[in-house]
């Protein structure tokens, strides 16, 4: 059985065609409903020349946010305690 869907997603009044795994189906929509969400807030808020500039301002704000996520977590270090406890926990249930 194929787990590849084809879909068409809209981007700035465009549409792409992708062909995805059925488990990133719904992150690839999520993902563009929020673009075409920033784009509109873009627009509305600020003088833009062309979707270009839009999209890259898209792009930097979606990039900026996932960077300072990484850096917040580097800093909090929950994530990695979290891995670290579960590592251990399959270590003890091994061992036993």
């Amino acid at each position: 059985m194929d787990d590849k869907l084809k879909i068409k997603i809209s981007i700035a009044d465009r549409v792409y065609p992708l062909t995805v795994n059925m488990s990133q189906e719904e992150g690839m929509r999520s993902a563009s409903k929020k673009i075409d969400i920033m784009i509109k807030q873009f627009e509305e808020n600020y003088a833009v020349r062309d979707k270009q500039d839009v999209l890259a301002m898209c792009a930097l704000q979606f990039a900026s946010q996932l960077e300072q996520k990484n850096v917040d977590n580097a800093i909090d270090g929950t994530e990695s305690i979290e891995r670290l406890t579960k590592i251990n926990e399959l270590l003890d249930q091994y061992l036993k």
